[in-house]
């Protein structure tokens, strides 16, 4: 089974706690961090909350071996630059997980579509139209997983159910204009 992974970063109301929180220099949030894993289809399979000043590969580790735990069958997951380093060597040869590492062109300059990381790219996006996933209101980073799982859940449905062409007969009836 092959898994795509990522993060966000996302502010802190004042509900959030000291213990929980922490600064993205990155990206200058204060706040958590969302690690979100999706499978192939763009379907949840995992989310951890962390405070924003933990790197990605260091996230990654306790994910990757919760992943491993509950989903044995993974054998591939694709990640940003930000997994790179001996998380690669460490995900092959302790959990016997392939960590492949989904780079950007070169050559480019401003935002570029890459290759299977999009899904994950798109559902962050989708999550953040639920106005409640914005910010990060919850005390506790526990409690800040229920909200994305809640705006995951209610995406599955729609994404579930639209298989083939679509088959709206009110779009036939709508006159076309010369």
């Amino acid at each position: 089974m092959t898994l795509i992974v990522d993060s966000q970063s996302v502010k802190g109301a004042s509900t959030v706690g000291r213990n929980s929180r922490g600064y993205d220099a990155a990206k200058k949030i204060n706040g958590r961090k969302r690690h979100i894993t999706l499978d192939t289809l763009g379907l949840p399979v995992m989310i951890t909350v962390t405070p924003a000043d933990i790197q990605d590969r260091d996230a990654a580790r306790d994910a990757l071996w919760r992943l491993h735990l509950t989903q044995p069958q993974t054998t591939q997951v694709r990640a940003d630059r930000g997994y790179a380093g001996e998380l690669v060597h460490w995900a092959r040869d302790r959990l016997w997980i392939s960590l492949r590492i989904v780079s950007r062109p070169k050559a480019t300059k401003g935002f570029v579509v890459l290759p299977r990381r999009w899904k994950v790219e798109r559902a962050i996006g989708w999550c953040m139209n639920t106005r409640r996933n914005a910010r990060d209101y919850e005390r506790l980073p526990q409690h800040s997983e229920a909200p994305l799982n809640w705006a995951l859940i209610t995406m599955m449905p729609r994404r579930l159910t639209r298989r083939g062409p679509r088959t709206d007969t009110w779009a036939k009836e709508i006159p076309q204009s010369p």
